[in-house]
């Protein structure tokens, strides 16, 4: 089970974005997740009149590894790590391990 998922409020812990909140938007591999608005690159792209691009300097969001961020609390204004709890009926659960509240993706 990822402890950190697709739609999860996330903040960066380390790297050159520290302290940079987001969403995660999507999961590219076992460890990287790609952040809304964290890790941003300016890449330069060639013009292509077949695809009908027009060529000049792009920015672009790079994925970011897991470990480099955590998941954001908001009722302890936070970041947290995240645990997993089973429930009665053999569900697992994603919880904070501060608080041992579920986490609920919006």
């Amino acid at each position: 089970m990822n402890k950190i998922r697709k739609g999860d409020q996330i903040i960066v812990i380390a790297g050159r974005d520290k302290g940079k909140r987001g969403v995660v938007s999507l999961r590219k591999d076992d460890s990287h997740v790609v952040v809304d608005g964290v890790n941003m690159v300016k890449k330069h792209t060639k013009p292509n009149p077949l695809k009908g691009a027009t060529g000049g300097i792009v920015e672009k969001t790079m994925p970011i590894h897991q470990s480099n961020v955590a998941i954001f609390n908001a009722t302890s204004g936070k970041a947290d790590r995240v645990g997993i709890k089973m429930q009665a009926d053999g569900k697992r659960v994603r919880v904070y391990k501060s608080s041992g509240e579920e986490i609920k993706v919006a």
